[in-house]
């Protein structure tokens, strides 16, 4: 290492150090007196340095240093020669303005050769500060938003509910009103399936705000509603449900439940023309991976020997069902028999070795 030849040396070494201190940097003395800074200092806060030398820091640039809480600080921290990292405080600056500074500082003590030094280091931070408060602001003002679009959303849901109860209620005078058998049973289909969306419609609300739903209450609850609604106790037909533990995003379960409750209602309505004590219908979902399988079956008497009309597509309901699954990229696929019959809605990729039976 290069020997220095006296003090002078080292003075020249310190300034020059200092000097290459990118943020403004500032050396006193015990007194809190400048000894030295750099340019940036004296270019920043548009401070002659022909006059700085010598004067206390609180005395610079017609006491524009002489900040309350930045004394306090100091004088504090002096007494046991402390370090201060990133005190903040805010100071006029005739160019720029009103500008907000973190100060760090550290005392040098010599040992009792010389007074101690402290040394200042200066970094603005007035345009992150405005930024973090553009942003706190921004934030603030989406919460709001956001709890004025959930008052709104409430409300619509809200006026949803009785829109379609009033439906319902419509269709029913009208059903029960009507002398043509087929007209009523169109009335009470179209009320069944008004009931279905209500049913659905209801269970979101309850679950607003919710990415996933969790597939196995959200089945149980449409399945306990489509039992009190359309099961008379003079037809104690049974629905069981087996659904993995897993869960399916909000977007999706519109479509899903109206698909159960088509089918369940239809196994209802078409399977079982004859009660024998032991009808059953079973709702089925399972996943794999991020595939799935719905399935509806029933125990009844296949669809060759009822009323449901034969073809897939002949009827309103399995049109309702072929839209709904096109929109969830699932294929349908059905399997009759006189010991019953099956619906399957699995997404296009799924595939199980497991099957299901009513």
């Amino acid at each position: 290492m290069q020997q220095f030849g006296g003090p002078g040396d080292v003075k020249r070494l310190a300034l020059a150090i200092v000097e290459t201190i990118a943020e403004p940097f500032v050396v006193l003395d015990s007194h809190l007196r400048l000894v030295a800074a750099n340019g940036t200092f004296f270019e920043t806060f548009e401070i002659d340095p022909a006059r700085s030398h010598g004067v206390c820091l609180f005395d610079l640039d017609e006491r524009q240093w002489d900040i309350p809480a930045l004394r306090q600080r100091l004088a504090a921290a002096m007494p046991d020669h402390p370090q201060i990292s990133a005190f903040e405080f805010d100071r006029d600056v005739a160019s720029l303005g009103r500008r907000t500074l973190l100060m760090s500082a550290r005392t040098v003590d010599y040992g009792g050769s010389s007074a101690p030094n402290t040394l200042l280091a200066f970094r603005d931070v007035t345009e992150a500060r405005r930024a973090e408060s553009e942003k706190q602001a921004l934030l603030e003002r989406t919460e709001e938003l956001l709890a004025q679009q959930r008052v709104l959303f409430q409300e619509m849901q809200h006026r949803v509910a009785n829109s379609l109860q009033i439906i319902a209620s419509i269709l029913m005078l009208k059903a029960r009103a009507v002398t043509s058998e087929e007209s009523r049973r169109h009335l009470e289909d179209a009320h069944q399936r008004v009931m279905s969306v209500a049913t659905v419609q209801n269970y979101l609300h309850m679950t607003e705000g919710v990415d996933e739903i969790e597939v196995s209450a959200y089945l149980k609850k449409l399945c306990d509603g489509l039992a009190k609604s359309i099961i008379m106790d003079s037809r104690p037909i049974v629905i069981d449900l087996h659904a993995t533990e897993s869960t399916i995003p909000s977007s999706n379960a519109v479509s899903i439940g109206l698909i159960v409750t088509e089918l369940v209602i239809n196994a209802i309505k078409y399977a079982f023309p004859v009660s024998t004590g032991s009808e059953r219908v079973l709702v089925s979902y399972e996943t794999h991976d991020t595939d799935w399988r719905l399935v509806v079956a029933d125990n009844g008497v296949g669809r060759s020997v009822t009323n449901e009309p034969a073809e897939p597509g002949a009827s309103l309901g399995s049109l309702i069902i072929e839209a709904l699954a096109k929109q969830l990229d699932a294929r349908v696929e059905i399997a009759s028999s006189d010991k019953g019959m099956s619906v399957t809605i699995a997404h296009a990729t799924f595939h199980s070795d497991a099957s299901t039976a009513a």
